[in-house]
């Protein structure tokens, strides 16, 4: 542990060095300038101190730099503002040792020294000083684990898919580190694919945890059971049974469905998530609108299948309500907006289109999570 103390008076130094030590305090640094003390710290370099620092005690007035300024520019650089500075002064001018504290010290203490303040307030000061730190390793340290658990969140949504007349692309767009939105899309065999898109409540970790619950059963739900009545009830199942002994039951809205490339045809449930819209050329857009309440809500769901038929070129964009919220307009209904953007982009990438609907202003300020799925016949 290292205490700098920064005085001009070589006497004020030896009498601070003699008090602290008899605190059991050992390191020092005795620097007679301010000047010196931000060489010492390279303040305003980015390269972090020479030596640890843990405490300054620093004289009031000095020649070239005085300890106000001398305050400002250490709490003007990121890396040193944690830093506890307690001024020592014979001055007692009131305003003056307020500009000090609100400079950035913690602290001050008057010549000539009392013993016993001065051991108090260094105590005071380390005492804050490591709570500080500790505080600083541990946010370290949960960033590096939800860094991790993001990656991991990151690993288990489908890959950009294109064969047998058909694509399936994503664009998603977390607000918060840890996400709630999923998406995944499976072979069921040749010809079929089933693919999902879901919003569970709520953002971050508790959320996230959820939604990577219900990954870890997509594809042996989808598979097995492929239909999507079965499925959205069977999913409604692991639901219920998560709940049961929580204190917070959790829910999502979905969409799922399974596309048939051979006989063109789209079956669906859009469990109270907001409507796919299907676009082919020259025909209006279909919206994807039918089929239950949320998934977990209640035990036993009254689910209602949509069938869809398409012929030539198709698009179909599947997206949760961020999206909506990203392009509200006083007075306008988002999903007939919606349209209207996508009905001039049909047979575009969902990098275009995404590029169209959210702007970078947009996505700089949005609240929640923005997710798409395209599918296109091709």
């Amino acid at each position: 542990m290292n205490i700098v103390i920064v005085d001009d008076n070589p006497v004020n130094i030896m009498v601070i060095e003699k008090v602290v030590k008899s605190a059991g305090y050992e390191h020092f640094i005795k620097l007679p300038s301010a000047i010196e003390l931000l060489q010492l710290l390279n303040v305003g370099t980015g390269k972090g101190p020479q030596a640890p620092v843990d405490l300054i005690l620093l004289d009031m007035m000095m020649p070239e730099m005085d300890g106000l300024e001398a305050c400002r520019r250490i709490q003007a650089d990121e890396a040193l503002k944690d830093i506890p500075i307690i001024v020592v002064t014979a001055l007692g001018d009131s305003n003056l040792l307020a500009d000090v504290l609100e400079a950035g010290a913690i602290d001050y203490v008057m010549k000539p020294i009392n013993k016993v303040e001065l051991i108090a307030r260094i105590r005071v000061a380390l005492r804050l000083k490591y709570e500080k730190d500790w505080h600083k390793e541990n946010e370290a340290r949960i960033r590096s684990e939800l860094d991790l658990a993001k990656q991991v969140q990151s690993g288990v949504l489908s890959d950009p898919f294109s064969k047998d007349g058909l694509s399936i692309s994503a664009s998603y767009h977390p607000s918060f580190e840890l996400a709630g939105d999923y998406y995944s899309w499976y072979a069921i065999d040749e010809h079929r694919h089933g693919v999902i898109l879901l919003d569970m409540m709520g953002h971050g970790i508790s959320s996230s945890l959820v939604c990577m619950f219900i990954s870890s059963v997509m594809q042996d739900t989808i598979t097995r059971f492929v239909q999507p009545e079965t499925v959205i009830a069977e999913l409604n199942r692991y639901m219920n049974q998560l709940n049961r002994n929580a204190s917070v039951s959790y829910y999502f809205t979905a969409i799922y469905l399974v596309i048939d490339t051979r006989h063109k045809t789209i079956e669906y449930v859009n469990a109270g998530h907001p409507p796919g819209i299907l676009l082919e050329t020259g025909k209006p857009a279909v919206l994807l609108d039918h089929g239950s309440c949320a998934v977990g809500f209640f035990e036993q769901m009254e689910i209602q299948k949509g069938t869809l038929a398409y012929e030539g070129e198709m698009q179909l964009l599947l997206y949760t309500d961020g999206l909506l919220e990203a392009i509200e307009r006083e007075g306008e209904d988002e999903v007939q907006t919606l349209v209207g953007e996508l009905n001039g982009c049909i047979g575009q990438e969902l990098d275009a289109i995404v590029d169209k609907l959210l702007p970078p202003e947009i996505r700089d300020q949005q609240e929640d999570d923005i997710c798409m799925v395209m599918l296109r016949s091709c």
